[in-house]
């Protein structure tokens, strides 16, 4: 590992003064191992933790659920509101990582989680997200669990987070703090898929700070699911995933989200499945049929052409979890 300075943050402010060319820490479950690795290679780490009290806590504002960047991962999800109100929220966190991790995560940091690719996480192997410029090996290579949707010749790494694909099919608004100013921005533009650039990964500008994620609180989101298929069923990435949301009334569908994890370079909201859906009847042939939609202008891989199917599979089973009775 190379050597870096540590220094801790006092407050928000503090830790906006501290940022230039600095890296932010909380949790660190994913930045100390990529670490480890030699991909991330900071020269200052600034940790955020005095800000837990203020930054680490979930309000419920009413019509609004405010969880801060700082809150861990499994407080979220067993959190009383987020399983009553906000359902596909709790069991993405659920279905992802360990206990053991999921206590230490954040929701900042699971928001700015990097990508699994191996070929990313391996210092031999060409990788533009690592080294811009230096081509993608995944692009020929092994490419089993990587996109189908979004991604270019530059790269095709799956965005790897269980909540981002959850924060999108809730309308979340990820708020940030820099030297701007405060601004927010919603959770289905916060991830960039990798057109020019595969190293900006997010809306983030340098120096700025994840400070807090607002969830809607809407009759949709209270019928919400979450349904993820992997390789073995527990502390396992994402090979396809749905997060889904259903405003029904009277037996029709009213507003729908549909967003796929596991096959795209970022959480992919499937516009026209939710078209699909609107003004029909929550039934097993209207889902099937939106669920087929899912991965249209789909481009894979040698090793992962079956995500295509995959993906309408998930997208079908996830529906038929939220559209089932109230």
């Amino acid at each position: 590992m190379k050597p870096f300075v540590y220094e801790r943050a006092t407050g928000e402010d503090d830790a906006l003064v501290r940022a230039g060319g600095a890296r932010f820490l909380a949790g660190g479950t994913c930045l100390v191992d990529l670490m480890k690795l030699g991909v991330e290679r900071p020269d200052r780490l600034v940790d955020l933790g005095a800000l837990a009290g203020v930054r680490g806590r979930i309000e419920d504002r009413g019509n609004l659920l405010e969880i801060g960047a700082l809150a861990r991962n499994s407080d979220v999800a067993a959190h009383p509101v987020v399983r009553a109100a906000f359902p596909v929220l709790a069991e993405a966190l659920l279905s992802g990582a360990s206990p053991q991790l999921r206590n230490m995560a954040t929701v900042g940091g699971n928001l700015l989680q990097r990508t699994r690719c191996s070929y990313f996480r391996d210092l031999a192997s060409p990788c533009n997200k690592r080294v811009p410029g230096a081509g993608c090996a995944a692009w020929d290579g092994y490419n089993r669990g990587h996109a189908v949707l979004g991604g270019s010749d530059r790269c095709i790494a799956v965005n790897p987070s269980d909540m981002n694909v959850a924060l999108v099919a809730l309308d979340a608004v990820v708020h940030v703090r820099g030297p701007a100013g405060a601004r927010q921005i919603l959770a289905k533009e916060f991830h960039l898929a990798p057109v020019l650039r595969p190293e900006v990964e997010t809306m983030l500008q340098p120096g700025e700070l994840v400070t807090h994620v607002t969830l809607p609180r809407t009759p949709m989101a209270a019928r919400s699911r979450y349904f993820k298929v992997r390789d073995r069923g527990s502390y396992e990435f994402a090979l396809a995933s749905a997060a889904v949301a259903l405003d029904v009334r009277e037996g029709t569908i009213r507003a729908a989200r549909v967003v796929l994890g596991g096959v795209a370079t970022k959480p992919w909201r499937c516009e026209g499945t939710e078209a699909a859906l609107v003004g029909n009847a929550a039934s097993e042939a209207v889902f099937e049929r939106a669920a087929s939609l899912a991965a249209l202008g789909a481009v894979p891989r040698k090793y992962n052409e079956f995500k295509g199917e995959l993906a309408a599979r998930v997208v079908a089973r996830a529906l038929a979890l939220a559209g089932g009775p109230a």
